[in-house]
């Protein structure tokens, strides 16, 4: 059963890296960049001074970068227990993707690093967010799929990949919100 599962998730993947073309490779490559990114980013720290102050705001601000250092951490943790090769490294189909100007990371694939930290950021940027900025908020959604879909795209992750990363993100996104919740309380009387 579960041997079935991956070779699903390598033909699924083989699929959807076979969508790619040449000119779109400039694209997806960019998209998977995190440094390209930072115009996001900026506009979320801005968000968040607006909605929460300097003194607030700053903790919140502090609190992403202890999310992404940790969820950076525990996927490579997860990475090396796991111990899956990438897609662009798997003998067995590699020679089945597209590869996109040598883009061919070294390393583990499972999970996805890409998709467990957008979403966690971006979901618990979303629960910070929501009361204060309703009605565009959600749109900050499209980082984490377009950003997670790159990694099907270029081949150095799974469907699985990608599928577990968003989970555990979410799962995170909400513990660590939680946890925030009560920090916040108990250290800006709220």
């Amino acid at each position: 059963m579960f041997e079935t599962i991956l070779q699903v998730d390598k033909q699924v993947l083989i699929f959807l890296n076979n969508l790619g073309t040449e000119q779109w490779d400039p694209f997806w490559r960019a998209v998977t960049k995190q440094f390209n990114w930072i115009p996001l980013f900026a506009t979320i720290i801005f968000l968040v001074i607006k909605a929460f102050g300097w003194k607030r705001g700053g903790f919140i601000i502090l609190s992403m970068i202890v999310l992404v250092a940790f969820s950076d951490q525990f996927t490579n943790l997860v990475k090396n227990f796991i111990e899956r090769l990438r897609p662009n490294n798997d003998p067995q189909i590699k020679d089945l993707l597209r590869t996109v100007n040598g883009y061919s990371p070294g390393g583990y694939s499972f999970m996805s690093g890409h998709a467990t930290t957008s979403t966690f950021f971006t979901v618990y940027t979303l629960l910070l967010l929501k009361d204060k900025y309703q009605k565009y908020i959600y749109l900050m959604l499209i980082f984490p799929l377009v950003f997670s879909y790159s990694r099907l795209y270029l081949g150095v992750h799974f469907p699985i990949d990608i599928l577990t990363g968003i989970s555990i993100g979410i799962i995170f996104a909400n513990l660590y919100f939680t946890l925030y919740k009560k920090l916040d309380q108990k250290l800006f009387k709220v």
